[in-house]
């Protein structure tokens, strides 16, 4: 598959509203065909050497194009108010990603040292002073089936300019949500706390459902019921001024925004309590938002026709806005240890 120019998909890009739809295998599904979501760059990272983007390719045949088995990361660069440009908690996202090998049996032919230097080494060779960089691990053509043991066990980082992940105005006005008629994955049923490509279909046809039904985002319950998280999100609640999310035993990914986010709060004296939370406790809600690294901290307004709290951003949400964004791309210096200069 060649990376050609520019890729128009929207999967998962900022989507507009648009009255237009496409046809596909007979359902109508919203158009947001407004502009490409990835600029094409100069270089790819792959298995250890920078590649001219057109010559980043893959043969058809590639297991994990097939079968889903492979491991990925989303990580952010960041220019700061000094000028300089850093990556935020990029050790922490290699580890992730190296945990989510271990639990799906792949063997990177890589070591987390020369990840995280490949993920740097593609924002310099790019001249990217902020993106967005995905590394992944993935098996390779080979054996079919289901069973491949054989098959090459391949590395890439791509990095790519992306704003805000469900827009500006999502990030200062929220955004309207809907509880998905898909429910997350049981614990039994898949590996809640890797990254493992396959995994995101469950993801993909929620997010489809909500925009298909005029939302900006999914919400999904657990398979009992209870809140779990966005499409790609961790979300959090505001009841009274406590911070309300899932805890790690539920069927979530264990978010890095999310860890930040709670270390945060805390900082700044907000009690933070994790836990069960129920559909009627969110629609109770005083505020609500979601975490991530594509999202960072996105204010949700309304879930199922109903507001949260007063409709609009909350003083909580804002307070913990204001103190991420200082500190991944403003003068705030108390974290230096989750940033990386590049």
């Amino acid at each position: 598959m060649a990376a050609k120019g520019r890729c128009t998909s929207r999967c998962g890009a900022r989507q507009g509203n648009s009255s237009t739809v496409i046809a596909l295998a007979g359902t109508q599904l919203p158009d947001y065909r407004g502009g490409p979501m990835v600029d094409k760059v100069q270089k790819i990272w792959l298995d250890g050497e920078m590649v001219a983007w057109e010559n980043a390719q893959v043969h058809i045949l590639t297991h994990s194009l097939h079968y889903g088995l492979g491991a990925f990361e989303g990580i952010r660069a960041y220019k700061r108010a000094n000028g300089k440009t850093s990556v935020f908690k990029l050790r922490e996202h290699i580890d992730r990603l190296f945990d989510t090998c271990k639990l799906t049996l792949l063997v990177p032919r890589v070591t987390r040292e020369e990840m995280m230097t490949a993920c740097l080494e593609t924002l310099r060779v790019n001249g990217m002073p902020e993106g967005y960089l995905r590394p992944m691990v993935f098996l390779g053509e080979g054996d079919m089936g289901i069973y491949a043991p054989n098959n090459p066990v391949r590395s890439t980082v791509i990095a790519w300019k992306w704003g805000a992940y469900l827009g500006d105005e999502a990030l200062r006005s929220g955004i309207r949500c809907k509880i998905s008629s898909f429910a997350r994955h049981h614990i039994n049923v898949s590996l809640a706390k890797g990254k493992i490509m396959g995994q995101y279909t469950n993801s993909v046809l929620a997010k489809r459902e909500a925009k298909f039904g005029g939302y900006d985002e999914a919400i999904l319950l657990d398979t009992n019921g209870f809140v779990s998280e966005g499409s790609g999100e961790n979300i959090f609640i505001v009841k009274k001024g406590v911070l309300h999310t899932p805890d790690l035993s539920s069927s979530i990914l264990e978010g890095i925004t999310r860890d930040t986010v709670m270390t945060l709060a805390r900082e700044l004296g907000i009690e933070v309590r994790e836990g069960r939370i129920t559909r009627d406790q969110l629609w109770l809600a005083d505020e609500c938002f979601f975490t991530g690294t594509a999202a960072e901290i996105t204010p949700v307004r309304e879930v199922d026709n109903r507001p949260i709290g007063d409709g609009v951003v909350g003083p909580v949400t804002k307070k913990l806005q204001e103190r991420f964004f200082d500190i991944v791309k403003g003068s705030d210096t108390t974290h230096r240890e989750w940033l990386t200069e590049v």
